[in-house]
């Protein structure tokens, strides 16, 4: 799998997390992990951040349940509409 047709799988992934619910990036990477050859939460993360303004960006967190950073306020009022369990600041990973 190439870098581009990677960047593609992850953003095909995230677009497919259903409405109320969230991964980490430690998922998305494991999820395509054995059809890429790749497996890094840090990469999913930067691939977010630089392509992911037009999937559901929201919906991933990191494995503890902290919000993309930059846009906590933003991705927390939009888990919060879409009826996801918090902990404080944090997505309650516990009930995902």
């Amino acid at each position: 799998m190439t870098p581009q047709e990677y960047v593609e799988e992850v953003l095909r992934l995230v677009e497919s997390i259903p409405e109320g619910k969230v991964m980490s990036y430690g998922a998305v990477a494991d999820a395509l992990a054995e059809r890429s050859g790749r497996n890094s939460s840090r990469l999913i993360g930067a691939i977010m951040a630089r392509h992911g303004g037009g999937v559901p960006w929201h919906r991933v967190v990191n494995s503890a349940g902290r919000l993309p950073p930059g846009h906590e306020q933003e991705a927390r009022a939009r888990l919060l509409s879409e009826g996801v369990p918090f902990r404080g600041d944090h997505v309650d990973m516990r009930l995902m």
